[in-house]
């Protein structure tokens, strides 16, 4: 029996383990290790049933045997992998990847059977695309993943050894004809160039790994810098950092900060051309400009010295208006909600309705009425939030209250009179994205 393979699981964890198990070659080498070297408490596996293939109730069948026979729990999740811009091979692999993360329990670990030469495919795959040190680094052995971790003991063991293991133990698994179509960019570099690079080094995958462990200790060292930088140019909310604070880095000091505060904040990984766009269409751009980039459902936007980032959210319809009593919150078109707070309801029923312009307010202490949009750009209030803001008027259609940003004098002196508070909570969000917060 090769010793190879069971020498993986030397870092084995505590924690209760969950296999990612699809019934292939690796997958099912990784069960049977994981299930044979301690008593299977503890061990389950997910098979995750993409429905692309027709013998795919077939493969779930099979699972369902191998599992039995283990004594493993197993749980098959139904999936629909939607078309996307990235192809088909990555939609199927995001799709796995929720699946997975949403049956992780809290604390558990999900299993998967990556091993070297995937390691060494994944590092081709990410030189093609120019990625740095961080993208060179491929597959981590350990990483944070939904509400416990992600471990893939067998990266250091080349295919080989696992199939040596595989026919030691008799061990039956399903062989997926979609991996022999070259129309995939990781099959035609295992079909192709992988065994060409093997056949004039046999190392190669070895070597392409090591490189992969190499770039994941460099990335490490420059990860420390990288978190003091981001906190340097950090702002009171979280989704705005400050532009003249980027732009006096270095850099490639700013293109990883970047990529670590889209992270940070949970949104798609930026495509290949992001930090170059947003170096050359944000960054640079006119203080009163208003400059834009989106990509997969996520914006970058500049304005004064903010970037701001976040999911990229649609403005109030203009056309839509409400009538609100306070009682109860409102709920508004893009998932922003308006709250009373501290007194049972407005006297009369109110005007809720997006702004237009043109709308004026007088403010408390003031002697005339002032152009809301010059209140808006005095107090600071970026364009991105003056879209999504809800107005406030009377039956009479005067200006009460812009979101809970700015009120009119009788409407202020009403509030204050009750002890009362309006509030506007924005959908997903801990902290209001002002500029006041960065100036």
């Amino acid at each position: 029996m090769p010793a190879a393979p069971a020498t993986a699981l030397h870092d084995r964890p505590a924690a209760p383990l969950c296999v990612g198990y699809s019934g292939g070659l690796d997958s099912t080498v990784l069960l049977h290790l994981l299930a044979s070297s301690r008593p299977t408490e503890g061990l389950r596996a997910i098979h995750v049933h993409h429905g692309l293939h027709p013998d795919a109730d077939r493969w779930t069948m099979h699972c369902e045997g191998v599992c039995a026979a283990l004594g493993v729990e197993l749980t098959v999740i139904r999936v629909k992998v939607a078309a996307t811009g990235a192809g088909p091979e990555a939609a199927a692999r995001e799709a796995r990847h929720a699946a997975f993360a949403s049956a992780l329990g809290s604390d558990e670990v999900l299993a998967l059977a990556h091993h070297r030469d995937d390691q060494a495919e994944t590092f081709l795959l990410r030189a093609l695309r120019a990625s740095g040190p961080e993208g060179l680094a491929a597959m981590r052995r350990w990483r944070t993943f939904g509400r416990g971790r992600l471990w893939r003991p067998l990266l250091d063991i080349d295919r080989d050894a696992l199939l040596a293991y595989a026919h030691a133990h008799g061990l039956a698994w399903i062989d997926d004809p979609s991996n022999a179509d070259t129309a995939f960019d990781r099959n035609f570099l295992r079909t192709r160039v992988m065994p060409l690079l093997r056949e004039r080094w046999p190392h190669a995958s070895e070597a392409l790994a090591r490189s992969a462990a190499l770039c994941e200790q460099a990335d490490a060292l420059l990860d420390d810098e990288d978190a003091l930088a981001l906190a340097n140019v950090g702002l009171a909310d979280p989704r705005c950092l400050s532009r003249m604070g980027l732009l006096a880095l270095p850099e490639s000091r700013r293109a990883r900060v970047l990529r670590r505060w889209i992270d940070a904040l949970g949104l798609p990984a930026l495509p290949a051309n992001g930090i170059e766009r947003i170096e050359r269409e944000i960054l640079g751009a006119r203080d009163d400009a208003e400059p834009v980039f989106q990509w997969h459902g996520a914006v970058v936007r500049a304005w004064r010295d903010l970037l701001f980032a976040d999911v990229a959210r649609a403005p109030l319809p203009a056309d839509w208006h409400a009538e609100w009593d306070g009682r109860s919150p409102l709920a508004l078109p893009d998932g922003d909600v308006l709250t009373l707070d501290g007194t049972a309801g407005f006297d009369t029923p109110l005007r809720v309705h997006a702004r237009q312009g043109g709308e004026r307010l007088m403010r408390a202490g003031r002697s005339h009425s002032h152009a809301l949009k010059q209140v808006l750009q005095e107090l600071g209030v970026p364009p991105w939030e003056r879209e999504r803001l809800p107005l406030l008027s009377d039956g009479a259609g005067e200006l009460l209250a812009a979101g809970d940003l700015v009120h009119s004098a009788g409407f202020d002196a009403w509030l204050r009179g009750r002890g009362a508070r309006l509030a506007w909570r924005r959908q997903g969000e801990t902290h209001a994205a002002t500029a006041r917060d960065g100036n």
